[in-house]
């Protein structure tokens, strides 16, 4: 995989979804030097959906499946019905993840984070 350019998320509104803080410290820090404004990161479904309510612009956004031991869907809802693409960030196995959201994107934990920023330069 080529390496995406520094500036590959320049001017980029992206949410981050992470309830494990050195994880989402590591993924905004990841995304802010390719150049994104990021949006949070938030750990919980409550504050997500809330920024998802009060946030005009959102470009593009990094979940995590399990969030305090609920899972991170209703967010994936709400950003389909907002037509922002998504990413699964998890450590969840593809087949474990329900049929409605097998054509999201999905990247292990842990996260290489220039592959992260290459597919949401492609988003």
């Amino acid at each position: 995989m080529d390496e995406p350019q520094p500036d590959a998320l320049r001017g980029r509104h992206l949410l981050v979804v992470e309830d494990e803080y050195m994880i989402a410290a590591e993924l905004a820090r990841a995304l802010e030097d390719r150049g994104a404004n990021v949006i949070g990161p938030v750990g919980s479904i409550e504050d997500a959906l809330e920024l998802l309510g009060t946030e005009d612009r959102i470009d593009g956004a990094v979940l995590d499946i399990n969030l305090r031991g609920e899972r991170a869907y209703p967010i994936a809802d709400a950003l389909r019905e907002r037509e922002v693409p998504f990413i699964f960030a998890t450590g969840y196995d593809a087949w474990s993840i329900p049929e409605a959201y097998a054509e999201v994107p999905r990247i292990e934990k842990p996260v290489d984070t220039r592959a992260l920023a290459h597919l949401l330069s492609l988003s």
